[in-house]
């Protein structure tokens, strides 16, 4: 089994590289893609830190190694951790909100409640406020449902260490969390309203959407026009809308899509792709709005990104 990417990877390499090691690299991709995206919340990133993985994959002993997917997640875990607390820094200087990079996902995502649940902007802004230890222990239980003693040969802890860390990232992200679980069907049937209250620039009907504590969070990275700072309230945040719309030079379209799993928009202007919109609902109303616009983050959101978890 080879695809282009196997080609690309073993092209790289040349003559080290064995089919069965590229076939087994292959065959745990996506779960390793999708590890170091929840860990990271950034594809770029992710995709960097697959190829530090391969790198090392290829130059291990594999004929000592029990379990693949076992060995290759801790790699990608550790490369990950490693990279997670370089880009802490970074993200400490990031003009405006930092938000994780959007991905369109395939229908099946939506499907899985609990990877949908754990790649939504929501969750993963509060993953943002974990340590990177803290983050590695969650992810990998809670999302990958890994065992103590996996996930402590990954993140070179104890397992009564990782038992503890684990407990307290739960703790933590509990009390961040959404409050309740929303269907699919309801996020997309109020997303359905704020798009047309978008659209028509209507004040009251982006009102009779918004929960009074709504939050905007947009991210322009400096490069495009965003809020420096979170905007709160359902009249400010439609007064917002409609004063922003009403300002723009040329045409406004937004179209249904399915970002991390979840309903979304996909906002252009005269054609072009300007930014994608994420929601957050409960009782259903709008109380959490991501709108990502920094041009460096939208290279995932019109090619579905494979993505799986380990059942």
């Amino acid at each position: 089994m080879k695809d282009e990417r196997g080609r690309e990877l073993g092209d790289e390499l040349g003559d080290d590289v064995t089919d069965p090691a590229t076939e087994a690299f292959l065959a745990h991709r996506n779960l390793l893609f999708t590890v170091a995206y929840e860990v990271l919340g950034s594809a770029a990133d992710a995709e960097d830190v697959l190829q530090e993985t391969w790198l090392q994959w290829v130059k291990a002993g594999r004929g000592q190694v029990r379990d693949q997917r076992a060995f290759l997640v801790r790699i990608t875990t550790r490369q990950a951790l490693n990279r997670l607390r370089t880009v802490k820094r970074r993200r400490e200087a990031y003009v405006g909100p930092w938000l994780p990079e959007p991905l369109l996902t395939a229908p099946d995502v939506a499907e899985d409640v609990e990877l949908a649940e754990s790649m939504s902007m929501a969750l993963m802004l509060v993953l943002e406020t974990l340590s990177p230890t803290e983050r590695a222990v969650f992810v990998l239980r809670e999302v990958f449902d890994i065992g103590y003693d996996e996930i402590a040969a990954a993140v070179d802890k104890s397992p009564a260490a990782v038992r503890q860390i684990a407990h307290r990232a739960r703790r933590h992200v509990a009390a961040r969390r959404p409050r309740q679980a929303v269907s699919s069907n309801e996020s997309q049937a109020v997303l359905m309203s704020f798009r047309c209250a978008v659209e028509t620039g209507d004040p009251q009907a982006l009102l009779d959407v918004l929960a009074p504590e709504v939050v905007l969070m947009s991210d322009g990275g400096g490069i495009k026009h965003a809020a420096l700072r979170p905007v709160t309230g359902a009249e400010r945040v439609a007064r917002m809308f409609a004063g922003g719309i009403s300002k723009v030079e040329g045409t406004i379209t937004t179209e249904p899509t399915v970002i991390n799993g979840n309903p979304a928009l996909l906002v252009r202007l005269e054609g072009e792709i300007d930014g994608v919109m994420a929601i957050r609902v409960e009782n259903a109303l709008v109380t959490g709005l991501y709108y990502v616009r920094n041009p460096e983050k939208l290279s995932h959101v019109t090619s579905a990104i494979p993505l799986t978890l380990p059942h």
